[in-house]
């Protein structure tokens, strides 16, 4: 009896993960499983930075408007520095925030593809080629988010309601604290006008609005936006 070739459909086609994992290779399962631990612990250590930093943050600006607003006699532009300060702040979770998105990705995919697959075959993966993606990622780690990107998320969830407390503070600093004086008086630093302070303060804000409301393609992959980077797709 002679055997009949394989068809060649069969061999084009590549075998699904699920099929493997339940047929054969136990192997594949543990190597899979630690991956998947390791890259939900990576992105929980990256995670709990963002929120050391984001806490450091709240403390500093907290601690800045107490002092600023204890005696008429401290100056306005301590507010400013606290506006510096949060800057600080956002550039680090801004770099920390692009650190995490690679991880996060990792996971997204292992969710969304091994996961999820294995739970309900019938809908099918995700990304069909996400074990060459992974792959590929895994031999060359790349940075996915830009820093703009990444600016504009961390201000938009966290740094730019800081930012408006902040400016807010020092509105009612430069005006109720010195009711008798011009607010562009007041504003004055040293030698540096009032008028000066107050046009690169705009020009701060102005910027960091434009940061946020900059239209570009998302490159962060998260759970609960809509849509995927194209990266991924």
């Amino acid at each position: 009896m002679v055997d009949e070739p394989p068809d060649e459909s069969d061999q084009a086609s590549e075998p699904r993960l699920g099929s493997e994992i339940t047929g054969q290779s136990t192997e594949m399962v543990s190597i899979l499983g630690d991956a998947y631990r390791g890259e939900l612990d990576r992105e929980t250590t990256w995670r709990s930075r963002l929120d050391q930093t984001t806490t450091w943050g709240v403390t500093v600006v907290a601690a800045i408007l107490t002092w600023a607003f204890s005696s008429g006699d401290n100056p306005h532009y301590i507010i400013i520095v606290g506006m510096l300060a949060v800057s600080l702040f956002l550039s680090i979770e801004a770099r920390r925030y692009r650190d995490y998105d690679i991880y996060r990705s990792r996971v997204r995919l292992f969710q969304q593809n091994l996961l999820a697959d294995a739970l309900e075959p019938s809908e099918g993966l995700k990304h069909e080629d996400w074990r060459g993606k992974l792959s590929r990622d895994y031999r060359t780690p790349t940075l996915k988010v830009s820093i703009s990107e990444a600016l504009a998320n961390r201000l938009r969830r966290i740094y730019l309601p800081l930012l408006a407390v902040l400016l807010v503070a020092w509105l009612f600093r430069i005006t109720a604290f010195a009711p008798n004086e011009e607010p562009l008086t007041t504003a004055a630093i040293a030698a540096v006008p009032g008028v000066v302070v107050v046009a690169l303060i705009a020009l701060y804000y102005i910027t960091a609005i434009v940061i946020v409301l900059w239209p570009r393609d998302r490159e962060a992959k998260g759970e609960f936006e809509e849509g995927d980077p194209e990266e991924w797709k």
